[in-house]
C-alpha cells in the first residue's frame, strides 16, 4: 500500500513522505488498518519493520483530532531519541516535549504540549499527582511493551497503562512489540487488536560461526580469514566489506578489553586516512566531552582512534550519545557493548555478533540468557538502504555446542512474557499509591484494580490476596495510611511519600533515622549512609581489597550512624558495609575529590558514579522533604547537602555551582581566584573573568549577563 492511499489528513500524508517514505510494509499496512480506526492495536515484529511509523501515524491523527498523546518508553536514551524524532513533526502546528526527570512535579506547562515523550516511571508520577491535562489525552504508546516481563521496569510499565485506562476508558493503546509467543495475550489484555508478523525489510541470516566459517540455519556456509581471535576476525571481515558491527558481550569489563583489541587491528590494516582523520576528531570531542578528564574517557577515546567503541554503563550519558551518533554517521565501525543496547535503541548494522549467552548472577552462578534477549540482540542486524541482509552470529567452541545454539537460540521460540507485579517489593509502592491517589478507598475497590492488571489477567488475584493483606497491615503500622472501619485513606506521611516516588520502606527507614537524628549528633557520612541503605540505591558491591578499610570507617562512624550496625555474622551487615562504601564514594565527590581518582579508588566508571550521585541527590531530597514534613530540625542539615551532591561541590561553592555553564571545577576556579560570589563576579572586569582557566570569552560573557539579572 502506498502512503498516499491513506484515508488520513493531506498534512500526515506530506510529513511522512517528506521523510522519503512512499510505500508502507505489509505489516504497517496491515496496523494501520486498525490503528486509523482508532481501535487499540499490539505490534509485534521484528525490529526495523516500521511500527514506529504506525505509532507516529496513529498520534497524528489523534492530535489532529484535538486528543493528546502519550510516548511512554523504558529507557531516558530512547526518550531523546522518539523526542528528536517527533520533533519534526512540529512543522504541523503541534508542540513536542519530554518529561524524564523530577518525579515530584506535576510540570503543568506539559498542559501547553500535544504530544508528550515520557519514560514508564515519569508517567507514572504524573498520574500520582493527578496531573488534570492527563484526562485529555486520547492516545497512548507503549514501546517495547515486552518489558513487562522485566522485574524492575515492567511493574510500572503496567500499572501505568491500567490507571491511564481508568483515567480515560477510551483511550487507544498502540503498544510495540518484539516477536514474542504470547504477544496476543498482551492483546487481549489491552482489549486491542493483534498484528504479529515475522516480516523484515532487510532479510536476516542467523548463524553459528566455529573454526573459521559462519554455519546459517539456512544451510548456507561462510569462511571468514582469521586473525587474532573469532571476534577480531568477524569485525575485520565486516569492515573490509564497508559494513558496519555490534559485539554483545556479558560483562563491562568484557566490553572494554574486546573493544580495545579490535582497535588495534582495525587502526593498523583497515582504516584509511580520511577515516582515522575523522575519528581522531571524534576521539578528541570524546576527551573534550568531560569536565574532569577520566582514565575511562581516555580509554574510549584511545579505542575510538581505531574505529571501535565499547558501550556500558560506566560511560556517561555525553559519552553514549557521541558513541551512537558517530556509529550511526557510519564513522565508528564497530560497538562492543553490554545487552543493555539492545533494549530498543536504535542502531542497526550489517552484522551482530554474540559473544555468550548465559550471564553471572551473583544468587544462581552462570545461568542462559533468555531466548527473548539474545533475538534482541540479533534483530539489530540489518542496515536499512545500506545492506542486502543482516547476519547475526553467535560464537561456539565445539559442535555440540554450535547444536545447542542452533536449536535452543536459532530455531528456538522466544519465552512468554510475564507479569512481575506479583513481587513484594513491586507490588508496596503501587498499592500506597493506588490508595493516595484516591484510585481504590477500600478493600474491594483495592481487589477491582489489580484484577485489571495483566498479573491478574495470567493469574488469579486470589494468589497474591496474603501479600496484598501483608502490604496493607505494613502501611498501616507505619503510619502511611489509616484504616477507618472498611476504609482507606494515605497519611500526609503516606501522600508524601507516593508523590516522592520512593519505597514505602524507604520513607520508612528515612523517618526512623529522622526521629533519631533528634536525640544525637550525626554527620554528613552518616546521612548519606541512609539514603544508600534504602531499597531505591543500589550499593557498590564490597571487593576484597575493602576487607579492612570499610569496617575501620564504620567503627570511626559508630555513634554518628542514624542506624544500628548490624552484627558482622549477617548479610544485613555486608549490606550495611556496602551502603557505606557507597556513602562514602558520595562523600569524595561533594568533597571535590577529582573524579578519576574516585573513578580509580572504587573500580567504577564515570557513569556509574554519575548514577549514584542522580540517585542519592534524589534520596536526599526526599529525606529532606520528609524532615520538613515532620518539622524536624535536620531539614536544615539536609538543604545545602541536596545541592552539594548535584554539584559535586564544598559548601562555600554552592552560589557559584548553581550558574549556567558552572560546573564544580570551574566554580573552584572561580573561588580561588577571589570571585566568591555572584556580586564579585558582577564586580570583575571581563578580561579578569576571560583569563582564567577554563572559563574564556563565551563563559565570562554568560557570567557577567546571568550575574547582571541575578543582582
Amino acid at each position: 500500500m502506498r502512503v498516499d492511499e491513506l484515508d488520513i489528513d493531506p498534512r500526515i500524508i506530506k510529513a511522512v513522505t517528506d521523510r522519503g517514505i512512499a510505500v508502507l510494509h505489509p505489516p504497517q499496512a496491515e496496523a494501520l488498518e486498525h490503528v486509523l480506526k482508532g481501535k487499540s492495536t499490539v505490534i509485534a515484529v521484528p525490529t526495523a519493520s516500521g511500527k514506529t511509523l504506525v505509532a507516529y501515524i496513529g498520534i497524528l491523527k489523534k492530535v489532529l483530532e484535538g486528543k493528546k498523546a502519550l510516548y511512554i518508553v523504558p529507557l531516558r536514551a530512547l526518550a531523546s531519541e522518539k523526542f528528536d524524532e517527533l520533533k519534526e513533526f512540529e512543522a504541523l502546528g503541534l508542540r513536542v516535549g519530554k518529561t524524564v526527570g523530577d518525579y515530584d512535579a506535576p510540570e503543568p506547562e506539559l498542559r501547553k504540549l500535544d504530544i508528550i515523550v515520557a519514560t514508564s516511571e515519569r508517567a507514572d508520577s504524573l498520574l500520582r499527582h493527578r496531573s488534570d491535562w492527563m484526562y485529555e489525552i486520547g492516545i497512548v504508546v507503549a514501546d517495547e511493551v515486552h518489558l513487562i516481563n522485566d522485574p524492575e521496569r515492567g511493574p510500572t510499565m503496567e500499572i501505568t497503562l491500567v490507571r491511564l485506562k481508568d483515567l480515560n476508558p477510551d483511550i487507544q493503546f498502540i503498544a510495540l512489540s518484539a516477536t514474542i509467543r504470547n504477544s496476543i495475550e498482551i492483546a487481549d489484555w489491552l482489549q486491542a487488536k493483534h498484528v504479529k508478523s515475522d516480516w523484515r525489510p532487510i532479510p536476516l541470516k542467523e548463524g553459528v560461526f566455529l573454526g573459521d566459517t559462519i554455519h546459517f540455519i539456512d544451510n548456507t556456509e561462510k569462511t571468514v580469514e582469521m586473525h587474532a581471535d573469532d571476534i577480531t576476525s568477524l569485525v575485520c571481515d565486516t569492515v573490509r566489506d564497508g559494513g558496519q558491527i555490534l559485539v554483545f558481550v556479558n560483562t563491562r569489563k568484557s566490553s572494554e578489553s574486546v573493544a580495545e583489541k579490535v582497535s588495534k587491528t582495525l587502526l593498523k590494516s583497515h582504516l584509511t586516512a580520511e577515516e582515522s582523520a575523522k575519528l581522531e576528531e571524534i576521539s578528541q570531542r570524546l576527551e573534550q566531552s568531560e569536565e574532569e578528564p577520566t582514565s575511562t574517557g581516555a580509554r574510549l577515546a584511545k579505542c575510538v582512534r581505531g574505529g571501535t567503541a565499547f558501550h556500558n554503563a560506566g560511560l556517561t550519558d555525553a559519552q553514549r550519545r557521541l558513541v551512537e551518533r558517530s556509529f550511526r554517521d557510519r564513522a565508528i565501525k564497530c560497538i562492543v557493548a553490554t545487552p543493555t543496547l539492545a533494549a530498543g535503541i536504535n542502531l542497526p548494522a550489517r552484522r551482530v555478533v554474540v559473544r555468550e549467552t548465559t550471564r553471572f548472577d551473583a544468587n544462581l552462578g552462570h545461568t542462559p540468557i533468555p531466548v527473548m534477549e539474545i533475538k534482541q540482540m540479533c534483530g539489530r542486524a540489518g542496515r536499512p538502504q545500506f545492506d542486502p541482509h543482516g547476519e547475526a552470529v553467535l560464537l561456539a567452541k565445539s559442535s555440540p555446542a554450535m547444536e545447542h545454539l542452533m536449536e535452543d537460540y536459532l530455531l528456538g521460540e522466544p519465552e512468554s512474557v510475564r507479569s512481575k507485579l506479583g513481587a513484594e517489593p513491586a507490588l508496596r509502592g503501587h498499592i500506597l499509591a493506588t490508595i493516595a491517589t484516591g484510585y481504590a478507598t477500600n478493600h474491594d475497590q483495592l481487589m477491582n484494580f489489580i484484577d485489571k492488571s495483566f498479573f491478574a489477567h495470567q493469574t488469579d488475584v486470589w494468589t497474591i490476596e496474603g501479600m496484598i493483606d501483608r502490604i496493607l497491615a505494613f502501611l498501616e503500622e507505619s503510619g502511611l495510611i489509616s484504616v477507618d472501619g472498611e476504609n482507606y485513606r494515605a497519611t500526609m506521611f503516606g501522600a508524601r511519600t507516593s508523590d516522592l516516588y520512593i519505597d514505602p520502606l524507604s520513607a520508612v527507614m528515612m523517618k526512623a533515622a529522622i526521629d533519631r537524628s533528634e536525640k544525637q549528633d550525626t554527620d554528613e557520612l552518616a546521612i548519606l549512609q541512609v539514603c544508600c541503605s534504602t531499597t531505591d540505591v543500589y550499593p557498590l558491591y564490597l571487593r576484597k581489597n575493602d576487607a579492612e578499610w570499610i569496617p575501620s570507617l564504620a567503627e570511626a562512624h559508630r555513634d554518628m550512624f542514624l542506624m544500628d550496625i548490624p552484627d558482622e555474622s549477617t548479610e544485613e551487615h555486608e549490606m550495611f558495609l556496602s551502603a557505606l562504601k557507597t556513602a562514602h564514594l558520595l562523600q569524595q565527590w561533594m568533597s571535590e575529590t577529582p573524579e578519576n581518582e574516585i573513578v580509580l579508588q572504587f573500580g567504577v566508571g564515570p557513569g556509574d558514579v554519575r548514577n549514584r550521585v542522580e540517585v542519592a541527590e534524589w534520596m536526599l531530597y526526599s529525606m529532606r522533604e520528609l524532615a520538613r514534613l515532620f518539622g524536624s530540625p535536620l531539614t536544615a542539615r539536609l538543604n545545602p547537602l541536596v545541592m552539594r551532591i548535584r554539584y559535586g561541590i564544598k559548601e562555600e561553592l554552592l552560589p557559584l555551582a548553581a550558574l549556567r555553564g558552572i560546573g564544580r571545577k570551574r566554580a573552584r576556579t572561580l573561588y580561588g581566584a577571589g570571585f566568591t560570589g555572584i556580586a564579585k563576579i558582577l564586580e570583575a572586569d571581563f578580561s579578569e573573568l576571560d583569563a582564567l582557566p577554563g572559563i574564556g570569552p563565551q563563559i565570562a560573557v554568560s557570567l557577567k549577563e546571568q550575574a547582571r539579572k541575578l543582582v
